[in-house]
């Protein structure tokens, strides 16, 4: 009788590790950058990052389809180490930031795609247009951050999107209309309010 409920217990346990919920993690701004390359005329490819992410990171490895992502990217952290061309790249030519002041990002299908590897699915918004793109996505680590002693899960992504779906197409194609953006990010659960 003992060993019954001994097993029946373990079992319990077992059925609620296995359909654990999601966790929900949010981004850590200082570890997380999305940066953007293009094709200067052929000659260089410069960069430029977006920081001060905001977001959150539902993950659930039992249930990959579960998972989602919500991001926003405020054009104020836009950074290409060359502070006229920021101004430029927010200016009315590109971004028109003082109209259009974030980019987001809000999955709609998240599918395994081999070892530690995902497809995200979702709507990127860029001058209030709305496209679907496709990041691919891998998964670093999840675990516990050292240092913020709490849950935490990394991934790296890329994609390419083509400027001119958005309405940012001044000079294309001499400055290339492909755009490739490659993130990595650093989440943690919040701390408990």
């Amino acid at each position: 009788m003992f060993k019954r409920i001994a097993l029946v217990a373990a079992l319990a346990v077992a059925s609620t590790t296995a359909f654990a919920a999601p966790v929900t993690y949010k981004i850590d701004a200082n570890h997380t950058s999305v940066v953007a390359s293009w094709s200067h005329f052929g000659f260089s490819n410069p960069i430029a990052n977006f920081g001060q992410v905001d977001g959150a990171i539902t993950y659930d490895p039992a249930n990959v389809g579960s998972s989602k992502v919500e991001v926003t990217l405020p054009l104020a952290g836009l950074d290409s180490h060359v502070v006229k061309f920021d101004e430029h790249l927010r200016s009315a030519d590109f971004f028109d930031a003082e109209k259009f002041p974030t980019i987001t990002f809000k999955s709609t299908k998240v599918e395994a795609a081999g070892d530690k590897k995902l497809r995200v699915f979702g709507d990127l918004t860029i001058k209030g247009i709305t496209r679907q793109v496709v990041l691919d996505t891998t998964i670093n680590k999840v675990g516990e951050q050292p240092m913020a002693k709490r849950a935490a899960a990394g991934f790296d992504a890329t994609t390419t999107i083509k400027r001119s779906d958005f309405g940012v197409d001044k000079y294309a194609p001499n400055v290339s209309d492909n755009v490739t953006i490659r993130i990595t990010t650093e989440a943690v659960v919040p701390k408990a309010e």
